[in-house]
């Protein structure tokens, strides 16, 4: 089983590159902060459209989402997850009002795409971390940008990546004859909705329950694996 040396140098990139965002948000006037904002929100949407278009079966796409996002509605899951987020802030005592938003918008960017699911599954299948650092590299600099309007929150997104992309290279390691392209492709496309989602949210176009969305993702992958069976 190789370890996920590639997921734990993407952590660290995270870390610094929030770390120096947090710094700058500081010194960042308003108007600044509100532009650095928006322009997030636009890439986003591009980010976003690119993976969405990669499906090659829109039906899977919507189905998934239906389902995923009835079974997230179900659970709960935003509230489940605002509930954990205000007790890691009372815990670690943190005066951030957009620490849950920075959580869930900057995991979804790190983890909801192509670069994640190969990067992940090549390092977990070959030992091949090329798209991996590659990624690092991205997510450094892109966490400069996002911590300087979420704030910690962006930091603390660090964690579920490890758990995340460092499981799904685990995975990969152990089941690695069972993952065919299909499956990526509409799994990078779904989660490309998503994104789309996060990027109508940050340009308060609408409010998108992204977060109850996110069963979709597993919902995907089932009913593309069926599909492959039929």
């Amino acid at each position: 089983m190789k370890l996920p040396i590639g997921t734990i140098i993407n952590v660290l990139a995270i870390i610094a590159g929030g770390s120096i965002g947090l710094i700058l948000n500081k010194h960042f006037p308003e108007k600044i902060k509100a532009i650095v904002f928006q322009a997030i929100g636009l890439f986003t949407i591009v980010i976003g459209l690119q993976m969405a278009i990669k499906t090659d079966n829109p039906l899977i796409m919507v189905f998934s989402l239906i389902i995923g996002g009835i079974i997230g509605e179900f659970l709960n899951l935003e509230k489940k997850i605002d509930n954990v987020s205000e007790s890691i802030k009372l815990k670690l005592k943190i005066k951030d009002n957009g620490f849950t938003q920075g959580i869930v918008t900057s995991f979804l960017l790190f983890c909801v795409g192509s670069m994640t699911i190969v990067g992940s599954i090549s390092e977990g299948i070959s030992g091949d971390r090329t798209l991996l650092l590659t990624k690092s590299i991205l997510d450094g600099f892109s966490s400069i940008a996002l911590a300087s309007s979420f704030g910690i929150g962006v930091i603390f997104s660090a964690f579920p990546v490890l758990v995340f992309q460092g499981g799904l290279t685990l995975l990969a390691g152990l089941f690695q004859n069972f993952i065919k392209a299909q499956i990526i492709t509409q799994l990078t496309a779904v989660g490309g909705v998503l994104i789309l989602g996060i990027g109508i949210n940050l340009l308060g176009i609408k409010k998108i329950n992204v977060i109850n969305l996110l069963p979709s993702l597993i919902i995907v992958v089932l009913i593309t694996t069926i599909s492959m069976l039929i």
